[in-house]
Parts: C-alpha cells; sequence; structure tokens
C-alpha cells in the first residue's frame, strides 16, 4: 500500500484458481475486514469453485473477473454469477483481436450503423448485458473512446445479432486443462 500510496485498495481478486484459496481468500477477508480493501473477489473461477468459495468463507466475491467477449459470452455462468450476486467483470473485452475481431462484418457493421467504433459497440453490449468490462489502452484517445459509450443503446435486435458469435469457448485456454495448471505452476506465475 506504500508502495502505491494508497491508504485502501477499491478491488483484490485471487487470480487464479489454484494453489491455496481458500488460505489466499482468508487474508483478504481480514484486509477486507480491516477495511484496507473495500472489495474482494476472484478471477478465472468456474461455476463451481465459486460456489465453494461461498459455501466454506464468510465473505461472498464481489466480482468473479472471466474472460467474456463476443466469441465467449459467458451466458450461463453470468446467470450463475447474478443469481449469488457475484458481479461478472470481463477481462480480455475484444479477445485481444483473436478470431479477427477488429475485422467482423457484423461489428463493423454495427459500428457503422450506431456511427461508433467496433470497440465501443462490443464495450456498449458488455454494459447493456450488466458485464463490467476495464479494456486495457496507454492511449489519451482511446481511453476517451472507451469511455464514450454512454450516448447510444443497441438494440434488442442487435444484441441478438451479437448473441449468435458465441463460440461458447475460451480464446486463449481452459484453466481446467492440467497441462495449463501444470505450465502454470512450472512457470511461478502469480496465482
Amino acid at each position: 500500500m506504500s508502495k502505491l500510496q494508497l491508504d485502501y485498495l477499491d478491488l483484490y481478486l485471487i487470480h487464479q484458481p489454484y494453489g491455496d484459496v481458500h488460505g489466499s481468500w482468508r487474508a483478504l477477508e481480514e484486509l477486507y475486514k480491516n477495511r484496507r480493501v473495500k472489495a474482494i473477489g476472484v478471477s478465472n473461477f468456474h461455476p463451481d469453485r465459486v460456489m465453494d468459495m461461498i459455501t466454506f468463507n464468510e465473505v461472498v466475491p464481489a466480482v468473479n473477473q472471466i474472460e467474456t467477449h463476443p466469441f465467449n459470452q459467458q451466458i450461463e455462468t453470468q446467470k450463475f454469477l447474478t443469481e449469488n450476486e457475484v458481479q461478472i467483470e470481463s477481462w480480455g473485452p475484444f479477445a485481444e483481436g483473436r478470431n479477427n475481431l477488429f475485422q467482423n462484418e457484423l461489428l463493423l457493421s454495427l459500428a457503422t450503423k450506431y456511427k461508433k467504433s467496433l470497440t465501443q459497440v462490443v464495450l456498449r453490449w458488455l454494459t447493456q448485458r450488466g458485464v463490467v468490462a476495464i479494456p486495457k489502452s496507454v492511449t489519451k484517445e482511446r481511453i476517451k473512446e472507451n469511455f464514450n459509450i454512454f450516448d447510444f443503446e443497441l438494440s434488442a435486435e442487435d444484441m441478438e445479432a451479437i448473441a449468435t458469435l458465441d463460440m461458447k469457448a475460451s480464446s486463449f485456454f481452459d484453466h481446467r486443462d492440467p497441462e495449463i495448471i501444470k505450465w502454470m505452476g512450472s512457470r511461478k506465475l502469480d496465482i
């Protein structure tokens, strides 16, 4: 906290569902109880792991940050999270450009229709679904553009059209694949 020059954090997440997540969660609960963090949550947890955290701990995760974008929409997971009062948050809202997202004909046609950029259409689509998105950008112009999504609304028809893009699979990797878990453990990644 001193390095960040902050008295508290708004949100602190467990990054991956591996290792001693319950021990890590208890440490986060202490930070939360001591008002060092305003909210605690998880990232990349499947519904069974989220329910594990809810059932066997005192504080319910406020957020589950998961891969959510037009090609992996997480509809059922979002329903589960909503029912359990856990906010879905998108990491990789633009799928890091995978599946040719930035050249997708449907998304480009909607951008033209609404006189917005393709990224604004994707962010608006996520927002209308109730998904929190924090897109990565380092350029001032793109950061401004990313905020400029509240002066239009996608029609129900256009929301349904974007729903047809769902491939129901990760564009990156499966967090339940033993080889991926082994690889992450061997790299000593921040989990």
